[in-house]
């Protein structure tokens, strides 16, 4: 955990290049997210489209993700939920000051930025009526207690959805998360495979769609 906090701190005092990186904002960005990922501009419009496809239109529910990161790819989704409860939660302080200072600038207003662990949500059971999750899985250091949590804090007949690393769907993807964002804290193995995650998801969720591009795979479940 102290690794991630760490490799995380880095991450929100560089988050102007986090944020390029993940919105394919530049040429930079670009060829990385295409040799490393293998997103190309059409995979990563795709990727997009998974990460969020839990998210209904007009969503007016409570919502919690987690975890925000700097808020870059999914504030500006929230811009249309005018009637939801919005709580976005971090374990990294910086992340969440990032976070806050793009809310601020969009003018989004209502927001609940909360510092935290998804392995023991501040939550009561059956809260949240969504719980998105877009990159987080591949990250948290005690992954048993996150999915747990996440189901938790979730109501009966709620969506449980978002985006996540998976293996053996790209090997070059493979070597640059075991040798680079695995030994520098950025993720934390064990990663799931696509049928693992299946499995796993199946086992507790009454409904359950998985989709992929190139090594992420999105998934949208009701509890």
């Amino acid at each position: 955990m102290e690794k991630v906090f760490d490799a995380y701190k880095i991450v929100g005092y560089l988050s102007k290049f986090y944020d390029a990186m993940l919105t394919n904002a530049d040429l930079p960005s670009r060829l990385a997210l295409n040799f490393f990922w293998g997103l190309d501009e059409a995979a990563y419009q795709k990727f997009l489209v998974q990460a969020f496809a839990g998210v209904p239109e007009n969503f007016s529910g409570r919502l919690l993700e987690v975890p925000v990161g700097t808020g870059v790819l999914s504030l500006p989704v929230y811009e249309n939920l005018y009637g939801a409860e919005i709580f976005c939660l971090d374990y990294s302080d910086k992340m969440l000051d990032a976070a806050r200072a793009r809310a601020e600038q969009m003018n989004l207003r209502g927001i609940n930025f909360i510092q935290g662990d998804v392995g023991d949500l501040p939550f009561e059971d059956n809260f949240f009526d969504l719980v998105l999750s877009v990159n987080g899985f591949h990250v948290f250091p005690d992954k048993n207690s996150a999915w747990a949590e996440t189901y938790r804090v979730l109501k009966d007949g709620g969506i449980f959805s978002g985006c996540m690393y998976v293996k053996c769907e790209n090997s070059r993807t493979d070597i640059f998360v075991e040798e680079f964002c695995d030994r520098q804290g950025f993720f934390c193995p064990p990663h799931e495979t696509l049928s693992s995650l299946k499995e796993k998801l199946f086992q507790k969720y009454s409904s359950v769609e998985i989709s992929h591009v190139e090594s992420f795979a999105g998934f949208v479940c009701i509890k």
